[in-house]
Order: C-alpha cells, then structure tokens, then sequence
C-alpha cells in the first residue's frame, strides 16, 4: 500500500520511470528526425514541380502558383511541428509550446483561406458554413496569438 503522507519519487530517483522518460525522449528526436525529412523532401519536390511550370508554361496559371504558395505554407506547418517537437525534447516552457502551436494553427488557417474554393463544396451553402468556420478559428487563433504575445 502506498503512504499518502510520502514524498512522491523524482523521475531521477525511479529507474523505471527515468527509462521510460528516455525512451519518450528518444522517440520524440525520431519523430523530429522525420519531419525534418518530411521538409527537406517537400522542398525538393517544390523546386521540381516550379521546374516543371516554367518548362510547359504552365507558371502563368494562377492555380499553378496557389499551388506552389499552398505547398509552400504546408511545408511551413511541417517546420512549425518539428520546432514543436524539439520544444518538448528539450523540455521547453509551456509558453513557447503553445506560442508554437499557435503560430501551427495560423498558418494552417491562412492556408486555407488561401486554396478556398467554393466549386470544391457540394452547395454554396457547404462553402459558406467552411468559410465561417475557417474565419472563427483564425480569428480564434489571432486573439491567442496577440494574448500570448502580451
């Protein structure tokens, strides 16, 4: 049975829970590992698909460059992940985490906002029920960005 009057053991002095606190650790570098991966892979197709455009012609079309600026944010949410990873392998203050995730959540947003199209919805009624949606969270977002900011 365990005393509730006892001092809880420090992960130092449990060598379970130091194990298993290294493990997580170790994890968390391989998942920071792959999305740096998952970055230096996405900015090599990006340079590629731009290639591409400029030999068929195809730079011109708008759509064609909404494309190349939506990868583009893509890879910046994948940037904003890793840094978050990091932050917790380095056992960051819980400001910079959420400041990240935020920063995460922007980007994503404006994104989105960025590729909106109402002929991808089955009714304009759809597009618009999204676009409200998607201006409530960055508007959201924003006001914890300038609250976390202060």
């Amino acid at each position: 049975m365990v005393d509730a009057n006892a001092p809880a053991e420090s992960v130092a002095d449990n060598p379970v829970a130091r194990l298993t606190e290294q493990f997580v650790t170790y994890v968390e570098l391989v998942a920071a590992a792959v999305f740096a991966l998952l970055f230096a892979i996405g900015v090599g197709d990006l340079v590629l698909q731009i290639g591409d455009a400029v030999l068929t012609g195809s730079i011109t079309d708008p759509l064609v460059v909404i494309g190349f600026i939506d990868t583009g944010l893509l890879l910046l949410i994948i940037v904003e992940v890793y840094q978050t990873v990091i932050a917790y392998t380095t056992k960051s203050g819980t400001a910079e985490i959420v400041r990240l995730v935020i920063y995460t959540g922007v980007i994503a947003m404006v994104r989105k906002a960025i590729v909106f199209r109402v002929s991808e919805y089955p009714t304009t009624g759809d597009a618009l029920a999204a676009s409200v949606a998607y201006t409530v969270l960055l508007l959201g977002l924003g006001v914890l960005l300038v609250i976390q900011r202060d």
